[in-house]
């Protein structure tokens, strides 16, 4: 037996239909609204413009209050102004609306390394490599080698800094770190071999890089990539500490 649907019903109904796909529609604009200007947020942040992104990422949050990636961001440009209670409520508050998001995990791992909680954030960046969809899980791995070696465990910086030379081959911040590594544990060969991978692919070294450049050779007994890094140190930055240090045999 079929049921008659009467004008007015049918009204009821397209109305309904009709209310629905606004809901709809304002709901994907909201979110497509706080998705563009986080990801200007972003932009800015990374030219150090950070007025203009948290104004970015106010327009964020009043388009869509639960974007979380708006409060990651946000917690990182609060971490560069050095407000770090702001900073942490951000990244805490992106994780509470999406514990799964690789990108705020690493942020959050690296402010609590940046403010001596090495321990802490270690647990985040393994949180984010856990992600079979973190598209970065060299820099997490890196993160997690460069704060264990500030808490004074080299054995652990070793094993996570080789883990993102595995699944990023190349790194030069990896490579780097690395050759720092292996110097400070006198494996001057070793420290000898990933800062020439290093320095392959870098021809802009800064004061500091070529100074290891210098150590490292002159432990070796390499004398002319001694020399060679020891000028370039001195032409391009006469004016730097590691000049005066390499002057002063330091």
């Amino acid at each position: 037996m079929y049921r008659l649907i009467t004008p007015l019903f049918s009204l009821a109904l397209s109305m309904l239909v009709l209310a629905a796909c606004s809901t709809t529609s304002d709901s994907s604009h909201a979110l497509k609204s706080a998705k563009v200007h986080t990801e200007l947020a972003g932009l800015y942040y990374e030219r150090a413009q950070l007025g203009i992104a948290l104004d970015e990422l106010t327009q964020a949050l009043q388009a869509d209050p639960d974007y979380a990636p708006a409060y990651s961001v946000r917690g990182l440009v609060h971490m560069a102004l050095l407000e770090d209670k702001e900073a942490e409520e951000d990244f805490q508050r992106s994780l509470h609306l999406d514990n799964t998001d690789s990108d705020t995990h690493n942020n959050y791992g690296w402010f609590l390394c940046q403010r001596d909680r090495e321990k802490e954030s270690i647990a985040h960046f393994m949180a984010a490599i856990k992600n079979p969809l973190y598209t970065t899980p060299g820099l997490a791995y890196l993160n997690a080698g460069l704060c264990s070696r500030k808490a004074g465990k080299n054995k652990d910086a070793e094993e996570f800094l080789q883990k993102a030379l595995l699944v990023q081959p190349g790194m030069p911040r990896a490579l780097f770190a690395l050759a720092e590594l292996n110097f400070a544990n006198s494996d001057y060969f070793a420290a000898k071999k990933y800062f020439a991978n290093f320095s392959q692919n870098n021809e802009n070294l800064t004061a500091e890089q070529l100074l290891l450049g210098v150590r490292i050779n002159r432990k070796v007994g390499d004398r002319s990539s001694e020399a060679s890094y020891a000028t370039q140190l001195r032409n391009r930055f006469p004016d730097a500490r590691e000049t005066q240090l390499l002057i002063h045999g330091e």
